[in-house]
């Protein structure tokens, strides 16, 4: 029986209905994990007692933290919290920041002391805090002085967030200043049960309203037990960096939890990632595991193969791609500019992350990958009967991780009959290797016939004119819908009608003729959310009613 250390039941007493809970599977031996942990404790506290101590956790141009040195850290913040705020585990902890260490240790001291963190990415403005802070009801915030503006602006609208604290006044990434400097830096970590709930992630609203959705710290650590052990196979010896926010679990897990779990170290940069100056850092730092949007790395091979033959290879030997579909055409410029094989992942917030992948040594051109050892995943049809191999129909998947929405109706839209259905469209072949052919919602159906929106933009990637490239349906009333295409040229390039016969042309040549665009719209820019997500909806064109 587990026993909850959780008093503040605010989040516990808001899950779904048992009866919409997705079905959890513990099947492989090193997901029997105890009843009682604490991810941090697991992850930060047995380093140490692993001999990682002395080993390097976070670095950054200022500063290298080791393990025993991050510990002390963290278990200072956790006294603070703990001790001079009286939060009680349960707690929400709002947390506002860039991809840094002092973020990386704020989270871990805010969920070793029983609390919930609720990061939020640094682009948010006060509206979108207010519905963060609306939802999730936090009780105090940890935020980055540069970001404290457009908080304060939600705080006044929401008072249920009392009390902002600077995260540099918690403990500044040189020195311990203030807050935390009196403190011991020895924290018991809270004695959770391993289904206390250890964070809450907002989805990335790719397809509209975010939903907030909760995760264990069962959950956490057998999601590191799933693809990082048996496809990332990342070593203590390994460098890792990239761009995901550690707001958005895709970079959670990529840059904090799972080097972590194998005692590698993290570097977190002191400037924002363009893909010129990511690409330097990849040579600079020695980085050795990299994760990033297929755009990023689209955009930083021109510049990786430009550093390669001015100062050879990079010690880089895993790329990860996740948070969109990756395009074919992404892949190959990419192992040309690096001679690397990408290693491509599918993932999901409400999953926690990667569920089907494949090591670089397995891929399958054209294909995500096989489901992660640990989960099971088929094609189905709209009733949720598996289809034959080779047919196209909707994703559904099980296994040590599932979606707990909070307080939310749409659970039932994405848990049904215990399975998980991500909102994709897929075909698995007989080798079990998984297609992506779109979003549910990106399915484009003209004149009878059904086109995946990926296909079509990968095809227009492959034209040297095309950096970015987004494909929709337009209705239309002959066909039902059209396809559009929305393209962001490279420079020297003009966006005249003679390059949309080019690449219409081009288009027919490449994939099937029906497929080509029929429109196509050049644009500066698409839009993206902060993670690097395309926002299709809103290239979309409104009803005529609108």
């Amino acid at each position: 029986m587990t026993v909850s250390a959780q008093t503040d039941r605010f989040v516990l007493d808001r899950l779904p209905p048992a009866g919409q809970w997705p079905m959890l599977r513990y099947e492989l031996p090193e997901l029997q994990l105890p009843p009682q942990l604490n991810l941090v404790e697991q992850l930060l506290d047995q380093a140490i007692v692993k001999g990682y101590g002395d080993r390097p956790l976070f670095r950054s141009n200022a500063l290298t933290l080791s393990y025993a040195q991050a510990r002390e850290r963290v278990d200072r913040i956790a006294q603070v919290l703990v001790q001079d705020f009286g939060l009680l585990a349960g707690n929400r902890v709002l947390l506002r920041g860039g991809n840094s260490i002092g973020l990386a240790l704020a989270w871990l001291a805010v969920v070793k002391a029983g609390l919930i963190a609720v990061a939020s990415m640094p682009l948010l403005r006060a509206k979108e805090l207010g519905d963060i802070i609306d939802k999730s009801q936090p009780v105090i915030a940890l935020c980055d002085a540069k970001l404290l503006e457009e908080l304060q602006l939600a705080q006044a609208q929401n008072p249920a967030l009392k009390t902002i604290v600077l995260l540099d006044q918690l403990d500044a990434p040189v020195a311990m200043p203030g807050l935390t400097a009196r403190k011991s830096g020895r924290f018991e970590a809270c004695p959770t049960s391993a289904d206390d709930v250890a964070l809450m992630a907002f989805t990335s609203g790719t397809t509209g309203k975010p939903k907030a959705v909760v995760h264990t710290h069962r959950d956490v650590l057998a999601a590191c037990e799933a693809w990082p052990r048996h496809v990332l196979r990342a070593s203590p010896d390994d460098i890792v960096m990239g761009s995901p926010p550690l707001a958005f679990t895709f970079g959670l897990g990529g840059l904090l939890i799972f080097p972590m779990w194998a005692g590698a170290s993290v570097y977190f940069p002191d400037i924002v990632y363009t893909p010129q100056a990511m690409a330097q850092l990849v040579f600079d730092v020695g980085a050795t595991i990299c994760y990033t949007a297929p755009t990023f790395y689209r955009q930083m091979a021109p510049f990786v193969k430009e550093l390669t033959g001015q100062r050879g290879r990079p010690a880089l030997r895993l790329c990860v791609s996740a948070g969109e579909a990756l395009p074919d055409a992404t892949r190959q410029l990419w192992k040309e500019a690096t001679g690397i094989e990408m290693l491509d992942g599918l993932g999901a917030t409400e999953m926690f992350h990667i569920f089907i992948s494949s090591a670089p040594s397995e891929v399958r051109r054209g294909a995500i990958g096989k489901v992660v050892p640990g989960y099971s995943a088929k094609v189905v049809d709209a009733q949720g009967l598996e289809l034959p191999r080779g047919s196209v129909g909707l994703l559904a998947v099980i296994g040590p991780t599932g979606c707990k929405y909070l307080d939310d109706a749409r659970q039932t839209q994405y848990v049904k009959s215990g399975w998980n259905h991500p909102g994709d469209a897929f075909l698995q072949d007989e080798d079990g290797y998984f297609f992506y052919q779109a979003r549910t919602d990106d399915m484009i159906i003209t004149a009878g016939y059904n086109v995946g929106a990926p296909e079509v933009e990968d095809a227009m990637l492959r034209h040297p004119a095309v950096s970015e490239c987004a494909v929709i349906g337009k209705p239309d009333e002959a066909r039902g819908m059209i396809i559009k295409a929305f393209c962001v040229l490279r420079p020297g390039f003009d966006g005249d009608a003679a390059m949309v016969r080019e690449l219409q042309d081009f288009v027919k040549a490449s994939i099937a003729p029906f497929k080509y665009p029929r429109e196509i719209e050049f644009r500066d820019q698409l839009p993206r959310t902060e993670t690097g997500k395309l926002q299709r909806f809103k290239l979309r064109t409104p009803p005529a009613s609108a």
